[in-house]
């Protein structure tokens, strides 16, 4: 494990966020995940970082603090306040964020309670946001396995046995067991700048999606909409690990039909099954869910753009992640085994030139802006998506895999 543990902290810290020496680290993650923390504090130190700074979190204390909480108590409290990352936005420091589930732990804490502390804890950080919306620093989300998450997945197995089958899932699908995970990652964003580079030359209007599980949606892009990859020119470092993803951000005035999810969403620890949305001039207007409504129904009404898709995400049902057959529970994981839609924020990066113009020059190309951005699952083995282009009506995605 620390040989493949190693290989996956060089993959972070030189290839996804290409840091150099002299360059400041803020590193942030829950305490279940403090060993792999400190081996990253040392490897980043023998790279030349001058500081590592170690935002820790601990969802039990949360669990416990949000017990006895009301909303006006989550405002006040220490706990939630998140003001530290803008002093480091403001040393432009490079963000690396371990993604870490844990299962069932906030179950039995009021939604209303749990979607607040999160409220707070993004407004807590407005120009860390601003400048990570902007592009101007260096953000990573890369998951790590705890034993938590790993008994809830493995409950047959030990404690110790769980982790290690998680870990061993997690450095495949990273490509860790490979001889060198950061030339392996190279050809695979190859392939996805590929794909990137096909579908902007098509120059997509609409792109309607159908299953047999009932979606039958039309998602429209604006006019100046540009499609990425990770790793492409202008967006040359990975901001999650794994991506296998090709994206870009639609008009958020012009979606109309109804998705439904093929995978759960685990939001803030909470879980969202078998739910589906219909979209009318680019709003949810309607929804349900199996498990987990209530929640959804927050995130649907955090502010006006949360209602709203900001991202449009294609990834073929024969990526590595997806070969798996195993739903990870953790959406970075889970969204790259399938194609996937967004509400809430849109991609600056995702709009030709966006850099160059006003927020309202981007609002009247239909750029999504929101504090919230969630993602979830709508890939099946059946998916098929056309896209209307200025030569036609073309089937880019065919039974679940694409088709150019």
């Amino acid at each position: 494990m620390k040989e493949l543990e190693q290989k996956y902290i060089e993959l972070l810290l030189k290839r996804c966020m290409n840091l150099k020496k002299g360059d400041i680290l803020f590193l942030s993650y829950d305490i279940a995940n403090q060993r792999f923390a400190d081996d990253i504090d040392e490897y980043a130190k023998k790279m030349g970082i001058r500081e590592v700074y170690h935002d820790k979190s601990n969802i039990y204390e949360k669990k416990e603090a949000l017990k006895n909480m009301d909303k006006e108590d989550i405002k006040k409290s220490s706990m939630f306040d998140s003001s530290i990352w803008d002093d480091y936005a403001k040393k432009n420091a490079s963000f690396l964020m371990i993604s870490s589930e844990f299962p069932k732990v906030l179950d039995d804490i009021d939604v209303e309670l749990v979607a607040e502390s999160s409220k707070v804890k993004m407004e807590s950080k407005p120009l860390y946001k601003k400048k990570q919306k902007d592009n101007e620093l260096t953000w990573l989300i890369a998951v790590y396995p705890n034993r938590v998450w790993a008994q809830d997945k493995f409950p047959e197995l030990s404690e110790e046995e769980a982790f290690k089958k998680l870990f061993d899932l997690m450095m495949e699908v990273t490509l860790c067991k490979e001889e060198d995970p950061i030339s392996a990652w190279n050809k695979q964003l190859e392939i996805g700048q590929e794909k990137m580079q096909k579908l902007n030359d098509m120059h997509i209007k609409t792109l309607h999606y159908t299953n047999d599980l009932g979606t039958d949606l039309t998602v429209e892009l604006s006019k100046k909409a540009v499609w990425q990859s990770a790793g492409s020119d202008d967006f040359s470092k990975i901001v999650n690990m794994p991506s296998y993803e090709v994206f870009t951000s639609p008009d958020y005035r012009l979606t109309n039909g109804i998705v439904y999810s093929s995978k759960p969403l685990v939001y803030n620890s909470s879980l969202i099954e078998d739910f589906w949305l219909k979209f009318k001039d680019g709003k949810v207007i309607d929804f349900d869910a199996k498990t987990g409504k209530d929640l959804l129904k927050k995130i649907i009404e955090g502010d006006e753009g949360s209602s709203r898709l900001g991202e449009i995400a294609l990834v073929g049902k024969n990526s590595p992640i997806a070969k798996t057959n195993f739903i990870f529970g953790e959406t970075c994981l889970d969204e790259n085994a399938s194609c996937h839609i967004a509400l809430g924020a849109g991609f600056m990066e995702c709009i030709d030139k966006a850099l160059e113009m006003e927020k309202t020059d981007l609002e009247k190309l239909g750029l999504n802006d929101s504090k919230n951005h969630v993602d979830f699952m709508i890939g099946t083995d059946d998916l098929c998506i056309e896209a209307t282009t200025e030569d036609g009506n073309i089937l880019i995605f065919k039974d679940g895999e694409f088709n150019i």
